[in-house]
């Protein structure tokens, strides 16, 4: 939905902040959060070139130096964790791995029936665990960002942009 870029004003590096639609569960608990903010940060050298990625996956920050290329992210299907892209799937945090998570598209299909009731969502994720470990639909960001701002604390930029109830996770890496 939004997407804002901060940039460090001591370190070289940019963080992404990125305002997604809806989190495919829990959407009919009361006061949940209309949104899910996920966070990719970019580490970059004296050229611009991206040096180093993190991404926010379910609590964990993800690291691993990038080639000097084209940022590239998996983003995974429903509850948005961010992986750098061909992150072995071993390599995810314990409890925490794709295949736990796509057994979850399953078990919580009465979830997504329930969130159905005060939302418009998808009433399942109805493919197999190589489709939903295929990340082949490319998006763009670039071209989706709302505001490039410079903070150490982003806090007052993204308040204003996304509105008071984003997730308000870790700036910084």
């Amino acid at each position: 939905m939004r997407a804002v870029a901060v940039l460090h004003p001591t370190r070289p590096i940019i963080a992404y902040h990125l305002l997604w639609r809806d989190d495919a569960h829990g959407a009919w608990v009361p006061f949940t959060k209309p949104s899910d903010q996920e966070i990719i940060w970019v580490g970059y050298d004296s050229t611009g070139a991206p040096v180093d990625l993190w991404t926010y996956w379910h609590g964990d920050v993800l690291h691993v130096p990038w080639p000097k290329r084209q940022v590239l992210v998996d983003v995974q299907w429903g509850k948005h964790g961010s992986l750098p892209r061909s992150t072995r799937p071993e390599s995810l945090p314990l409890g925490r791995s794709l295949e736990a998570f796509y057994l979850l598209t399953w078990a919580g299909i009465p979830d997504l029936w329930l969130g159905r009731l005060s939302r418009r969502g998808p009433l399942c994720f109805c493919g197999s665990y190589a489709r939903y470990a295929a990340f082949t639909k490319p998006v763009g960001l670039a071209e989706r960002i709302d505001v490039v701002a410079r903070a150490a604390d982003p806090d007052d930029v993204l308040r204003s942009v996304f509105g008071p109830r984003y997730s308000q996770k870790r700036p910084w890496p």
